[in-house]
């Protein structure tokens, strides 16, 4: 599956999971955050288990993350790449809101967001700060070219 058009030029999706994470987590909270941009002319809503419209530029986690199942298969669902970061390199990223709990668990005190801004690029800005899934499995944060 190719990036459809009309996605915002160089968003990334940052996200955070816990172990057994499933693809539909990933994708349901990637459209959710998608959601609270402003939808680009001809996009549809999201539907549960649907996957996002528009979708990111890439998907970036945390190198311990990066070969959960259920993240693998979400960003080959969405044809896009999977970035993993060093939770070295996630832990220097200005911006992203810190938790105790993530950096107990991964080294880092923020996975999405950091991911997110990191992989985005020099200059890039926090779009959609953290959102977390109904069962806390997942986290998702978009972050863009800065204006």
């Amino acid at each position: 599956m190719n990036r459809r058009a009309g996605a915002p030029a160089g968003v990334c999706a940052g996200v955070g999971a816990r172990p057994g994470v499933t693809a539909r987590e990933v994708l349901e909270l990637i459209a959710a955050a998608f959601a609270r941009l402003a939808p680009p002319a001809g996009a549809t809503s999201p539907v549960p288990g649907a996957l996002p419209e528009p979708v990111p530029a890439a998907v970036a986690t945390v190198g311990a993350r990066a070969g959960e199942p259920g993240l693998l298969e979400a960003t080959r669902r969405l044809g896009v790449p999977l970035r993993s970061h060093p939770a070295e390199a996630l832990a220097g990223v200005a911006g992203a809101r810190p938790s105790a709990r993530v950096l107990a668990a991964v080294g880092t005190p923020s996975v999405s967001e950091a991911a997110a801004l990191l992989t985005a690029g020099p200059g890039a800005v926090l779009l959609v700060p953290r959102l977390v899934s109904p069962g806390g499995r997942c986290t998702v944060a978009l972050a863009g070219p800065g204006t």
